[in-house]
């Protein structure tokens, strides 16, 4: 360069310039900063000019004021559904709803795909064959055993007709999106942080977004994304699922501690499991009863005032000030029942109340909640406590027959449809319906 070129600019770039041309510059940057942000795309960036997010606001939350004395019986007044929450990923957290569709496997949406992992069989016959020694099978995993999927978020979007009418766009499809913190070390994760902050807030943390089809896909789908059916294993049960692993990030395995392969199993719809044990009888109900990937019912009941009266008796500590009803993973939450008088409800009535809908919805009460030791689990960190509430409720709560080693609390529930639906067996529930107890008796607790 011409050694006399900046005099004939006459420019000073003495320190005082530097600073005072720094300023410039950033003055100009924050403001396009603050506006247009130098954020990657997310997926749900995306999905938000077509779908939108169902569930309840955590601001609105109908569970806000689950402690509360308001949930108290009222003299002359019937239960009422004071939430609705579904879990589309088992062991994930769920989604709190006003109204949702109730088919035969419980709530629309519920518990549609699990997480599961390979396991060698343990231990093995000293007669066991080489090929037996060798054969490794799913089994699902749940809060139990990886208590970080609590902090895995599951966002259900369903299509917008006015934002897709916008598009000039069609779709009945809608998808679910699971988000897990994850951050990278170095300058990676720093930079990551940043962007975090910057498109969603100085609280916001980096994250890792999985895209999911809510449809079960089509055989072309499955072949092109190259799913596999596969055996799993849940509880004694043990089905054929759509394997969808191949949408796993690594960073999910390594951030669940998962040391197994990690897999995604999809329900099929056209082989969901049969329900017996406590259920009503296919000739009961009118249809056999059955289930995706719950523990064992399609439907899962806790009242506040039950939970309440336990909560009162058990310790409390710095890891666990108050019992959130989330814990338990109900469907559906009432308010305003006696405590533990649901566990002589036989058959209940949701009639309408002040839920806007015009429909009941009956459900036949199957048994008690046998609980094991998830509930231990925070929903809202992910951190187990070392022995509450699994200890109070193995010492209060013993209270089935047929589980006289194990606490129980909530109640198990099929759904039963009018005759005059013939296959097409839906109905609606909505916050706000109230309850009336059709059907009281005894309940003894039958293993599978």
């Amino acid at each position: 360069m011409d050694p006399d070129f900046l005099d004939k600019l006459n420019l000073n770039l003495d320190a005082s310039g530097i600073f005072l041309l720094a300023i410039t510059v950033l003055a100009f940057l924050i403001p396009v900063v603050v506006i247009l942000p130098p954020v990657g795309l997310q997926k749900s960036d995306a999905l938000i000019q077509t779908h939108t997010l169902a569930g309840v606001d955590g601001s609105k939350s109908n569970l806000r004021k689950q402690s509360s004395d308001e949930h108290a019986p009222q003299a002359g007044k019937p239960p009422k559904v004071q939430s609705l929450v579904i879990y589309p990923v088992k062991s994930c957290k769920g989604i709190e709803l006003t109204r949702s569709k109730v088919l035969p496997s419980g709530l629309q949406f519920d518990r549609l795909f699990t997480f599961a992992q390979l396991k060698s069989p343990f231990p093995v016959s000293v007669n066991s064959t080489d090929e037996e020694k060798s054969k490794h099978k799913w089994e699902f995993i749940t809060q139990r055993q990886f208590s970080r999927l609590a902090n895995v978020t599951v966002d259900l979007w369903l299509p917008d007709d006015m934002k897709l009418r916008k598009q000039s766009m069609k779709t009945k499809e809608a998808f679910l999106i699971l988000r897990f913190p994850w951050k990278e070390d170095g300058w990676r994760g720093f930079f990551s942080t940043i962007t975090a902050k910057l498109a969603r807030g100085r609280s916001a943390e980096p994250e890792i977004e999985i895209l999911l089809p809510v449809d079960f896909p089509s055989d072309v789908e499955i072949k092109e994304n190259g799913y596999t059916f596969e055996e799993v294993k849940i509880w004694k049960d043990t089905i054929t699922a759509l394997n969808m692993q191949k949408e796993l990030p690594g960073e999910l395995q390594r951030y669940l501690g998962v040391s197994n392969k990690l897999g995604l199993f999809r329900i099929d719809p056209d082989r969901l499991r049969e329900v017996y044990r406590c259920a009503p009888t296919k000739e009961e109900a009118g249809y056999q009863p059955v289930t995706g990937f719950q523990d064992a019912y399609p439907l899962h009941l806790m009242t506040l005032n039950s939970l309440q009266k336990f909560s009162s008796e058990v310790p409390k500590d710095e890891n666990l000030k108050e019992l959130d009803v989330l814990r338990f993973r109900p469907n559906i939450i009432l308010s305003g029942a006696e405590p533990y008088d649901e566990e002589t409800w036989k058959q209940i009535r949701f009639k309408p109340g002040n839920s806007g809908l015009y429909n009941d919805v009956v459900f036949n009460v199957s048994c008690r909640t046998v609980r094991c030791k998830m509930p231990n689990v925070d929903p809202a960190t992910g951190v187990r406590h070392p022995s509450e509430p699994d200890k109070s409720l193995r010492a209060k709560r013993a209270v089935d027959e047929g589980a006289p080693l194990n606490g129980c609390l909530g109640m198990q529930l099929t759904p039963l449809f009018d005759p005059s639906l013939g296959e097409d067996r839906e109905a609606w529930i909505a916050v706000g319906m109230t309850i009336e107890v059709e059907e009281r008796g005894n309940h003894v607790y039958l293993k599978q």
